[in-house]
């Protein structure tokens, strides 16, 4: 099964302000492909100028300041891209209320069609189902499923700027995994994956008896070689196994 596993980094909490120079803008976008809760490689990352100010105490999360973005392109410019990688694939966020509203409110601007809520996936609501009372924030996550082992740099991450969407979204896709079982579950992916050939191939065999002949076949050899192995079996005694056999 394909999916997406996503995040974006803003200029604040409020796509919808309703003052239009207060509304805050996505900065980053990262998208992360998986297939059967493993990553294939395949991603999608941009930077988008967001036309506004960023305050500073959103830059000490992700450290995007406005003079860099201000020289990358602006939403409606990386949208058909960001489109054609999603596909129709089920779109998957921490929190995802909050990353769904953002691209909403972008593609609204666009008079585009907004994207279903039925297609995204929240793993912070499944996290706090799994671990109720706990910390359930990405970072928490990250530490409970020690990703550090897998070169995540967590550590780095409590620092300025430590955020993005791009290295969140592949944080994303591990905890992902882990949330939904883990490396057992993905086997439970490939033995659903069978295809018919292999199914027929681990189906029981059947033997099927033949049929008797009519007619025996004859000897096949010659009158001296009869002759030969009886003198044989007559120095054997009256145990030799042909004679039980009548051979």
């Amino acid at each position: 099964m394909r999916e997406i596993l996503f995040d974006t980094e803003t200029t604040g909490v409020f796509p919808d302000h309703a003052d239009e120079k207060q509304r805050d803008r996505i900065v980053e976008i990262g998208c992360v492909e998986v297939f059967n809760l493993e990553r294939t490689g395949r991603e999608f990352h941009a930077y988008i100028n967001p036309d506004r100010d960023v305050p500073e105490e959103v830059v000490r999360v992700h450290g995007l300041r406005g003079d860099f973005l201000k020289t990358q392109k602006r939403f409606g410019e990386i949208v058909a891209d960001f489109i054609e990688f999603v596909g129709d694939a089920p779109l998957v966020a921490h929190n995802a209320s909050f990353d769904r509203g953002f691209i909403n409110a972008e593609l609204r601007r666009l008079k585009m069609a907004e994207l279903e809520t039925e297609r995204f996936v929240d793993t912070l609501a499944i996290a706090r189902k799994k671990f109720p009372g706990a910390s359930c924030s990405l970072d928490a996550l990250a530490r409970r499923f020690q990703l550090d082992r897998y070169g995540f740099d967590l550590a780095s991450r409590k620092g300025p700027g430590g955020h993005g969407a791009l290295v969140d979204s592949r944080i994303l896709a591990e905890v992902y995994l882990h949330l939904k079982g883990g490396r057992e579950q993905r086997l439970v992916f490939e033995t659903e994956e069978t295809t018919m050939s292999d199914a027929a191939n681990q189906m029981p065999i059947e033997l099927v008896r033949r049929a008797q002949r009519p007619v025996p076949l004859g000897a096949r050899g010659s009158t001296e070689e009869a002759e030969a192995h009886a003198a044989f079996v007559a120095k054997l005694g009256d145990k030799a196994i042909w004679l039980k056999t009548g051979s």
